[in-house]
C-alpha cells in the first residue's frame, strides 16, 4: 500500500473537547480502536489520538481487530483502513454492526471512490475520512462519531431499561387477570350454587358437565381461550332455571304441554341474563342453544348443524351423559357403557358426529373419574375453568 502521511496543524477548541466528554464516566477515558495495516499510520494515529486525551488500542487486521473488541466490549470507537489484507474494512464493518451495534465506526481510505463511500454508508458506517488528512479533520470526525455512539448507548439503554418496565408491568397485568380470572369463577360457581339451592336434584350436574365438556372439548383440539369460554357456558347452561317457578322445576310427575313450554324458555331466560355480562358474551351462546339438535328437532330456535355453535354441541354430548348417569326421581342411574351407546345411537340426529367420534375414542373409565373427583371436591375447592388444565387417562 502506498505510504501514507498525517499531517497535525490544528487543535481541537477546548469547548468542543468537552462536548466529547460529557457523557463518559468519571476518571475513564474514551476507548478508541484503530484498525490499520500500515503500522506508521497506525502509530501516528495513536500518538495523535492519545495526546487529545483519548485512550487508544491499534491492531493490524480485522481479525485481531474482532479478538479485541470481544475481549473489551466498552470500546467506544473503532476507526478502520478500508482496504487491508485477509477481511477488508468493509467485512469488519459488517461484523461490528452486527455484534457490537452500539459501537460507531469510521472508515479510513486513500481510495477516492464515491461508490466505495456510499458501501460504506450503506453497510453501517457513521463517516469516511480519506487519507491523508489532517489533525483538525481526525478530530472533528472522532468528536462526533463519539457523540453518535453515546446517543447509540443512550439509546440501548433506553431500550432496555424500557423493555424491563414492559416485562414488569405484563407480569403484574397477568397476575392482575389471573387474580381477576378467579373472581369471574368464584362469582360463577355463586350463580351455580343458587340454582343447586333451588333444584336439589341435579345437584352438582353444573360442576359434573362442565369437567366432561371440557375433557371432550379438548380431545377436539381446542385451545385454551376456547376451553375457558365452553367451562364457562357449561357451568351456566342451566342458570335460567332461576326465573323457573318451582312448581314446575320441583315437579316429581311429567310436565304439561304448557309447562314444557315454560320450562323450555329457560334457555333463552339464561341468555338474557348472561349475555349482559362483557366477560361472558360468547358463554352466553352456549347457554342459548345447549338443547338445540344437530338435526334440527331441538329448541328454542331449531338450529341445525353448523348453525349450532361448536360449544353447545360438544356441550350436548356432555350434558346427555351426565343426565343417562345420574338418578332422577322417575329413575336410576345408568352405566357409562349404557349412556355412550345411547350417544352412539343418536350420532346424526341429536349429536355432531364428528364429536361423537372423538368421544367414542375416550375411555370410559375417565367419565367415571372426572365424576368421582367432582363428587369428592367441596365447594370452592376448584375454579370453573380449573378443569381445562389436562387430567391424566
Amino acid at each position: 500500500m502506498q505510504h501514507e502521511t498525517v499531517q497535525t496543524q490544528h487543535k481541537l477548541m477546548p469547548a468542543q473537547y468537552a462536548t466529547v466528554q460529557k457523557d463518559i464516566e468519571p476518571g475513564r477515558q474514551e476507548h478508541i480502536l484503530v484498525v490499520d495495516d500500515e503500522e506508521s499510520m497506525r502509530s501516528a494515529l495513536a500518538v495523535m489520538l492519545e495526546r487529545n486525551g483519548y485512550d487508544v488500542s491499534a491492531v493490524a487486521d480485522a481479525e485481531q481487530a474482532m479478538l479485541h473488541l470481544q475481549d473489551d466490549p466498552g470500546c467506544d470507537l473503532v476507526l478502520a483502513d478500508v482496504m487491508m489484507p485477509g477481511d477488508n474494512g468493509l467485512t469488519l464493518l459488517d461484523i461490528i454492526c452486527s455484534n457490537h451495534p452500539v459501537v460507531p465506526v469510521v472508515m479510513l481510505t486513500a481510495i477516492h471512490d464515491i461508490q466505495v463511500a456510499a458501501d460504506a454508508f450503506r453497510r453501517g458506517a457513521i463517516d469516511y475520512l480519506l487519507k491523508p488528512f489532517d489533525r483538525a479533520q481526525l478530530l472533528e470526525v472522532v468528536l462526533r462519531a463519539l457523540e453518535h455512539g453515546h446517543l447509540l448507548k443512550q439509546n440501548a439503554a433506553y431500550r432496555q431499561n424500557l423493555e424491563q418496565i414492559i416485562h414488569s408491568r405484563t407480569s403484574r397485568l397477568r397476575a392482575t387477570m389471573h387474580d381477576l380470572e378467579q373472581s369471574y369463577d368464584i362469582t360463577l360457581e355463586a350463580m351455580g350454587d343458587a340454582l343447586d339451592l333451588r333444584d336439589t336434584q341435579t345437584e352438582g350436574h353444573s360442576r359434573r358437565v362442565t369437567a366432561y365438556t371440557i375433557a371432550l372439548a379438548r380431545e377436539f383440539g381446542l385451545d385454551r381461550e376456547q376451553l375457558r369460554l365452553i367451562a364457562r357456558g357449561a357451568f351456566l347452561h342451566d342458570i335460567g332455571k332461576i326465573s323457573t317457578p318451582d312448581t314446575i322445576l320441583l315437579k316429581n310427575g311429567s310436565l304439561t304441554t304448557q309447562e314444557t313450554q315454560i320450562m323450555r324458555q329457560h334457555c333463552i331466560r339464561g341468555y338474557e341474563m348472561v349475555h349482559k355480562i362483557p366477560f361472558l358474551r360468547e358463554a352466553a351462546e352456549l347457554v342459548y342453544a345447549h338443547h338445540e339438535n344437530f338435526d334440527g328437532s331441538g329448541y328454542p330456535r331449531g338450529l341445525s348443524g353448523m348453525d349450532i355453535p361448536l360449544g353447545a354441541r360438544i356441550f350436548a354430548i356432555a350434558d346427555t351423559l351426565d343426565a343417562i348417569t345420574s338418578k332422577r326421581p322417575y329413575r336410576k342411574e345408568l352405566c357409562f357403557a349404557q349412556a355412550r351407546y345411547e350417544i352412539e345411537r343418536n350420532s346424526g340426529s341429536q349429536f355432531d358426529p364428528r364429536i361423537v367420534k372423538v368421544f367414542l375414542n375416550l375411555p370410559l373409565k375417565l367419565w367415571s373419574d372426572l365424576r368421582r373427583e367432582v363428587e369428592y371436591a367441596p365447594s370452592g375447592a376448584f375454579g370453573v375453568t380449573s378443569w381445562i388444565s389436562p387430567r391424566p387417562m
